[in-house]
């Protein structure tokens, strides 16, 4: 019987780590921590990869304001899409960019950016 080198073992370990990360990230990924809106205004900055707040409650039947300052120049975080209201901007680098969205359904809205990798979700309840 043979046995595997041990860095065969290695590299096979560190690449079903990576599958698994990648697989939660694109389809597992859910944000936690809901941020409400105050004055149907929110804050969203964009950076290292994230959005933050990533997941925004709103009540439904009023407008809201999204301020959106985008730090990180990559090119994934250039728009902004929020499913469901038909809305794709552009966000320009380190100037904040006012996105003012028409009173909204009841129901989930993920956003993200046009890869996928940014991701969040606005909750009009």
């Amino acid at each position: 019987m043979t046995t595997l080198p041990v860095t065969t073992l290695l590299v096979n370990a560190v690449g079903l780590t990576a599958m698994m990360m990648i697989v939660w990230w694109f389809w597992l990924w859910k944000p936690r921590n809901a941020v409400g809106t105050k004055d149907g205004v929110i804050d969203i900055r964009v950076a290292n990869g994230t959005y933050t707040p990533a997941l925004i409650d709103s009540p439904a039947g009023q407008p809201l304001t999204l301020r959106v300052l985008r730090e990180d120049a990559s090119p994934c975080a250039e728009y902004l899409i929020i499913e469901g209201l038909g809305i794709s901007e552009p966000l320009p680098v380190n100037r904040l960019h006012m996105l003012m969205l028409p009173a909204m359904a009841a129901g989930e809205y993920r956003f993200h950016c046009q890869m996928n990798m940014y991701q969040g979700i606005l909750r009009v309840r």
